[in-house]
């Protein structure tokens, strides 16, 4: 392998564990952790400071060594090059540093008929011709709207209806300064991580969980430690060991409505996930994507409504069942950490659109828009039961979601995501293959098929499909 690195015009292929190794020893590097002509640490002591094989560091040397990053002294080790970097790594050494991979993006890019990959709305379910009315009224309202930036922190206005209205909601005993507007979850999630995380960390995450959060979590030289979610929750004896054995700077979960399962957590398990948090001086991340999108009961209230000592911090998105082309999330949190996501905020892109978050003012707080919520759920319920329906006799099981946008499939025996996926794309469907989102990149058994972006005739005439393309590969 002469490259560490695939080139613009390589497919990206899913990363094995020593390439993973490598790339993490070059974001090290980079870091000025280890200085040129130094000596790395041995094949043994890596090898255990990272928790893999011996023979996983040294093939990740050896790489190293191919790239002319490093070189060895007999008897001695691997040591830095002090030299020039050969010319195919060094001809774009910003991407040489920074880049990552991004399976799920990757998927989600490949033009197909049969959309089952995207946890987004149809366009064709949004408020498209009364949300225009709502453009103009922000024009009208606030004329120089495009003449100005947004406050770092966000528009006054919208962080104190947001106040209000999850004070509401949810019982959040909330002040708009404790408020953040960010450009969707994403953005919150990188925020985070970009002023909570260095080298080495360790983030709890839950197994199986969003695959772009990990990518962001690792691009920060963050090592994750997983904690299996059940339909039933968590084993909160698991959560308590790992906050004590590993001492993670966060634990990042999505207990409502979970991506990919769809389970929720309940109210008393959040309760003890807080105490546990305080107990063991570990941030919660809470990411609440669906948290409207229930089908008949609401779900329990956020983990932030029972934390009274600063140990949660709340990310609410509105960009997958609002308006998408918005971007518009919201991060409740306690000093020091709001202060610290301002800090960060600002040197990002020094605040959100201020048009996109008057406009998001007008609509989300209407009356029209809270009625139109109560339609989308019956939308998306009766659209995951036709895909429930079309799947009924294909010999795919799954736990049917209180909520959400997504289900959360157990293959047949014998069939791999990977496999299926490839014959999907040749037959212009996609879905998300449960490797992307399993920290140990295990769940080959798994995928998610969200049923809510494509159309109610995409979905039946998909799911008819992906049923042949079970039976070839039986």
């Amino acid at each position: 392998m002469s490259k560490i690195y695939p080139s613009a015009a390589q497919p990206a292929q899913p990363a094995r564990l020593y390439e993973s190794v490598c790339d993490d020893i070059l974001k090290r590097i980079d870091r000025g952790e280890w200085s040129e002509g130094g000596k790395l640490p041995s094949i043994r002591e890596l090898a255990q400071e990272l928790g893999v094989h011996r023979l996983t560091v040294f093939k990740a040397y050896q790489l190293l060594k191919q790239s002319g990053k490093a070189y060895v002294k007999d008897k001695s080790g691997y040591y830095l090059n002090t030299g020039s970097l050969p010319s195919d790594l060094t001809a774009t050494p910003a991407v040489h540093s920074h880049i990552q991979q991004n399976p799920l993006s990757d998927i989600q890019r490949v033009p197909v008929v049969y959309q089952f990959s995207q946890a987004l709305l149809d366009p064709n379910l949004l408020p498209n011709q009364y949300l225009s009315a709502y453009v103009k009224q922000a024009f009208d309202l606030y004329p120089k709207v495009l003449g100005t930036y947004a406050p770092v922190q966000g528009d006054q206005e919208l962080r104190e209806a947001m106040t209000e209205y999850l004070a509401a909601e949810h019982r959040l005993a909330l002040t708009p300064g404790e408020l953040l507007i960010t450009s969707g979850a994403q953005q919150a999630l990188d925020l985070l991580a970009k002023t909570l995380l260095k080298p080495r960390d360790v983030v709890l995450v839950e197994r199986p969980t969003y695959g772009a959060a990990m990518d962001i979590f690792r691009s920060y030289g963050a090592q994750l430690a997983s904690v299996d979610i059940h339909p039933h929750g968590y084993d909160l004896e698991q959560v308590a060991r790992l906050m004590k054995e590993r001492k993670p700077r966060f634990f990042y979960l999505n207990p409502t409505f979970h991506n990919p399962t769809g389970y929720t957590v309940s109210a008393e398990q959040r309760k003890r996930l807080v105490e546990l948090a305080a107990e063991h001086r570990c941030l919660l991340v809470e990411d609440d994507a669906f948290h409207d999108i229930y089908f008949k009961q609401p779900p329990p209230p956020p983990l932030f409504a029972y934390d009274t000592e600063g140990y949660v911090a709340y990310i609410r998105s509105f960009s997958k069942y609002i308006a998408p082309g918005l971007r518009i999330a919201a991060v409740a949190a306690r000093q020091p950490v709001i202060g610290n996501l301002l800090t960060a905020k600002s040197l990002a892109d020094n605040g959100t659109p201020l048009l996109n978050q008057k406009i998001f003012l007008l609509l989300f707080f209407s009356d029209r828009m809270q009625r139109h919520l109560e339609k989308l759920r019956i939308a998306l319920h009766v659209r995951m039961n036709i895909m429930e329906e079309a799947l009924s006799g294909t010999g795919l099981s799954w736990t049917k979601p209180a909520g959400g946008l997504n289900l959360w499939i157990k293959l047949p025996d014998g069939i791999k995501a990977g496999t299926l996926l490839a014959k999907g794309i040749e037959q212009s469907l996609t879905f998300v293959p449960g490797t992307i989102c399993d920290p140990l990149a295990e769940f080959d058994d798994r995928i998610r098929l969200s049923y809510s972006y494509a159309n109610e005739n995409q979905l039946r005439e998909g799911v008819r499909l992906l049923a042949g393309l079970l039976r070839s590969l039986a």
